[in-house]
């Protein structure tokens, strides 16, 4: 019978380090723009998953994809800027 040893230790061992620091937190809160726009495209695309695709589903869908483009181009409008500026 072989026994089963926990591994609490070597996972716990770490945990100071699991949390995110200042510059990542920073760098989501900079990309939450388009993290929000690609999920509100996403849902869209999951609403019209199982049925036809109506003249409403077709313009929410193209109107998720520009406010996509438009967060991203905006990110990299400001990246872009930064790195300019630097």
């Amino acid at each position: 019978m072989e026994h089963i040893v926990t591994v609490q230790d070597a996972v716990t061992a770490f945990a100071d380090f699991v949390e995110p620091t200042a510059a990542e937190l920073d760098a989501i809160e900079r990309e939450l723009p388009l993290i929000t726009a690609e999920v509100e495209l996403l849902d869209v695309q999951i609403t019209t998953l199982d049925r036809p695709v109506t003249q409403l589903d077709a313009r929410r869908i193209r109107r998720a994809r520009r406010k996509v483009l438009a967060a991203r181009r905006a990110l990299t409008n400001r990246a872009a800027a930064v790195e300019v500026g630097a």
